[in-house]
């Protein structure tokens, strides 16, 4: 088991919520290249929330190794990208171009939110020539750029609603994990303290006068039982009794190859 404070960190790539975000991403570039005039404000902030939403995930995974409050930060960070800002474009460009924007519960809107639940959608019949259907998560993109523009857009919204849905639950599960076990500080201290145990008020070696640690005996006649052994052991083999005598042999009885601690 490590011993290092460092809080867990990493692996953000398996997150269901990281892969939804960097699809909205994709497709947001692919979006807004095909409907948004590429020298508007509108198209460059659009494509930064959506790579916001991506990057601050990442981020957040990082600062998780001494910071889970600044995991917490950054990952709300990202969900406001999406939800509070991306969001609102996506529904801007519908209204602003008299286009539908998909009630949550209807027929259109609840068939492509399931589709984006799963990557591939298997078993879905032949698509009839000059149709064009999204496939999955994983196909968000290429649907994006043959759509038409009311589809395409609302298949966004499905995409970045599910995305920051996501991402909330993952910020109340940080929270929960933060007050369950505590941050870096209480790591650190937990270090610091079992290092401390270790030593406790540690002697000086009989034989080269190093530190001593307190292990324990692994096996033979005083199996489990607590000792001082050198700090320089397997080079100095000297032992003290915890609480005892000196034992200026090699201490074979007691620091054997398989000692604890």
């Amino acid at each position: 088991m490590s011993t290092s404070p460092l809080l867990p960190h990493g692996g953000y790539e398996k997150l269901r919520a990281y892969k939804v975000a960097e699809v909205v991403y994709d497709a947001t570039v692919v979006f807004c290249d095909r409907f948004v005039e590429k020298s508007s404000r509108t198209h460059d902030q659009m494509v930064q929330a959506a790579r916001s939403g991506v990057r601050n995930i990442s981020e957040g995974s990082g600062a998780a190794a001494t910071s889970k409050k600044s995991e917490m930060l950054l990952t709300n960070v990202a969900r406001a990208s999406l939800s509070d800002e991306l969001l609102k474009d996506y529904r801007s460009f519908l209204t602003q171009r008299g286009l539908s924007l998909w009630d949550k519960d209807s027929p259109k809107a609840l068939a492509m939110r399931e589709r984006l639940k799963h990557d591939v959608v298997e078993g879905l019949p032949p698509l009839k020539e000059g149709r064009t259907r999204l496939t999955g998560l994983t196909g968000l993109t290429e649907f994006v750029e043959t759509a038409e523009p009311e589809i395409a857009a609302n298949a966004m919204v499905c995409a970045v609603n599910q995305a920051a849905f996501l991402l909330r639950r993952l910020v109340e599960r940080q929270s929960r994990d933060f007050v369950e076990k505590g941050g870096f500080t209480e790591s650190l201290y937990e270090a610091r303290t079992k290092a401390r145990a270790a030593t406790g008020d540690a002697p000086e070696c009989p034989l080269c006068e190093k530190e001593m640690r307190k292990r324990t005996a692994g096996k033979g006649a005083n199996a489990g039982k607590e000792f001082w052994g050198c700090s320089a052991y397997p080079e100095c083999r000297g032992t003290l009794e915890v609480g005892g005598e000196s034992d200026k042999s090699d201490g074979s009885d007691l620091s054997d190859n398989n000692s604890k601690g």
